[in-house]
């Protein structure tokens, strides 16, 4: 049975349809991320899971419980990391970690969280003396403190620095590993294709896909990339009419096909026979942010 459900999903505000019908199940111990442009109702749909906003039409259930009829007790097994939240300017760190275990039965010890995030040294700063990474990395220990079953990640890592967003990774990377099912929006593509087990992208209100990360990629117009610079002139028509192509990019004198592999043998060949070396010769795979853009091009 899976832990979070939603079926036909449907909000609007002010005569303007933000979630439309959004259905998805994730499964006990799953992160499951949740893609999208900006304003294509991502935050919506996790606030109707969290219980913070009450669907037009549709249904929610986590572990069984309505969000919105059974609040309370939701809140003692769901954490959550909002996209905007805000503490009392002069609560310590240390005074916000020990007020929120003090809310939950049996809380974590919030002293190795404040250390993984990075947050020992701060434990007497004021909440208004924090950078905004640093109050990101305190909101990410709030939502983590009272041991959730289910923890609702909104823009886990924006304001964090390379480090501070790697060291994040791992600890929701541990989190799950002890049964926690995650349930992350996010923007950051490499973040989606590292941590999530599935992902729905949606788009204008709707799910445009649902699939593994692997999934998806396979489902890019363009599966593989090739970039060079040839050593003479290249007539772009022959690009463009090569097998399965599907772009070709001319720019500062180097080339990008988006294509298959098919696409690639058939490249090496054509340079060959006009006697052109390809210089700084790339191929790689089709990317996340690749699927994303063929999922969302419109939008995006």
């Amino acid at each position: 049975m899976p832990l979070i459900e939603a079926h036909g999903l449907k909000k609007a505000y002010g005569g303007r349809t933000v979630v439309d019908g959004v259905s998805f199940a994730v499964e006990e111990g799953e992160i499951f991320g949740i893609l999208g442009p900006n304003g294509a109702g991502k935050t919506t749909t996790v606030e109707c899971v969290e219980g913070l906003r009450t669907p037009d039409s549709g249904s929610v259930r986590v572990a069984g419980l309505d969000p919105a009829a059974d609040h309370e007790r939701l809140t003692r097994i769901l954490g959550a990391q909002l996209q905007q939240s805000e503490l009392q300017p002069k609560l310590t760190v240390r005074e916000a970690l020990e007020l929120y275990a003090a809310f939950y039965p049996h809380p974590a010890d919030w002293r190795p969280l404040a250390e993984r995030l990075r947050l020992t040294d701060k434990l007497d700063s004021r909440f208004g003396q924090l950078s905004g990474g640093q109050k990101q990395r305190l909101f990410i220990a709030l939502a983590l403190i009272g041991n959730p079953k289910v923890v609702v990640l909104d823009e886990l890592t924006t304001g964090l620095d390379p480090r501070a967003r790697r060291d994040t990774w791992e600890l929701i990377e541990d989190v799950r590993d002890r049964g926690v099912t995650v349930l992350l929006v996010t923007h950051f593509m490499e973040e989606a294709q590292r941590l999530c087990d599935r992902i729905a992208v949606i788009d204008k209100g709707r799910i445009a896909a649902l699939d593994s990360p692997a999934g998806l990629i396979s489902r890019s117009a363009s599966s593989t990339v090739m970039s060079f610079t040839p050593s003479a002139p290249l007539d772009e028509r022959a690009l463009a009419a090569l097998p399965a192509v599907t772009s070709v990019e001319h720019r500062d004198g180097r080339y990008t096909l988006n294509g298959t592999d098919e696409t690639v043998d058939a490249a090496i060949t054509l340079l060959a026979r006009h006697h052109i070396t390809a210089h700084q010769l790339r191929v790689a795979d089709a990317t996340l942010d690749d699927a994303f853009l063929d999922l969302t091009g419109a939008s995006a």
